[in-house]
């Protein structure tokens, strides 16, 4: 069976137990829904906070503030919340011209929702995430620390562990993705086979049924993907494994340190690289 261990070290993250040992990796998709509203506390500061934000809306300390200043510090440009000379340490930053479709939204300290991006709940954003200009937040998303969800970017049914980054142009459908994975700008993770049924994984020899009509890609912590790049309905690959640019990866499992590159006909796939 492949499980969370093929592709994630979950120790010490906060939403650990979304995933179980024994069940395969996928199906912690299927309760997205329901894990969300549990873990959304009734008495949120953005409770009853929807529509177009039209002025910077601030969280700190488990309360809603406005009136306050934006600072940017260092070489990218990091927001710091100032109230007069105070530096409001953990403030998160809903800033005028963002979206918020509904109130099911949960943000952890220091967090950024850049103008233009639209959130749909329910969602749950981790300490230190940005949510750029543009992106698309549908719903039931888990997004851990430090991740970036980036321009023009549309996530839905989906888990990013902490440090993920989809800076740009990158489509996100029921799928995971683990520590520190790094999508390139366009890549895009296809949930929807063209053929009509549940999407199936071959791992070897086996093959599994996931009984999901849509499932995305599984990529384990650390894996890169190039620019333009597209995986497969039902793609799993393993830490530490890169996908180059513009390449189409073939639906099945793929064990860690895999290397997916053009080839004379299609594509080459490379098993057991060496960690660099």
């Amino acid at each position: 069976m492949i499980t969370h261990k093929d592709f994630f070290d979950i120790d010490g993250l906060l939403y650990a137990d979304i995933f179980s040992d024994d069940e395969p990796v996928w199906v912690a998709l299927d309760r997205l829904d329901k894990y969300i509203e549990r873990h959304i506390h009734p008495e949120r500061p953005l409770s009853g906070v929807t529509g177009c934000i039209d002025t910077n809306l601030f969280i700190h300390n488990g309360r809603v503030k406005k009136g306050l200043t934006i600072k940017n510090s260092g070489p990218k440009g990091t927001v710091q919340v100032f109230d007069n000379d105070d530096l409001l340490d953990g403030a998160s930053v809903i800033m005028a011209g963002a979206y918020l479709a509904n109130d099911m939204v949960s943000l952890g300290t220091g967090v950024v929702v850049e103008p233009g991006a639209f959130v749909k709940g329910p969602v749950l954003v981790g300490d230190g995430t940005a949510v750029r200009q543009g992106a698309y937040i549908r719903g039931n998303c888990l997004i851990g620390s430090n991740c970036v969800v980036g321009h023009t970017t549309e996530m839905k049914n989906s888990i990013m562990l902490d440090g993920a980054q989809a800076g740009h142009f990158a489509y996100i459908g029921d799928s995971i993705l683990g520590q520190n994975v790094n999508l390139g700008a366009g890549t895009k993770l296809a949930n929807l086979k063209i053929i009509a049924g549940t999407v199936k994984v071959r791992a070897g020899d086996e093959r599994y049924d996931t009984g999901r009509r849509k499932l995305g890609a599984v990529l384990g912590d650390g894996t890169q993907t190039g620019c333009n790049s597209v995986t497969s309905p039902g793609t799993l690959l393993g830490p530490n494994s890169i996908v180059y640019p513009a390449v189409v990866v073939p639906s099945g499992y793929y064990p860690h340190n895999t290397t997916v590159r053009p080839g004379k006909d299609s594509v080459k796939i490379h098993f057991g690289r060496e960690t660099r």
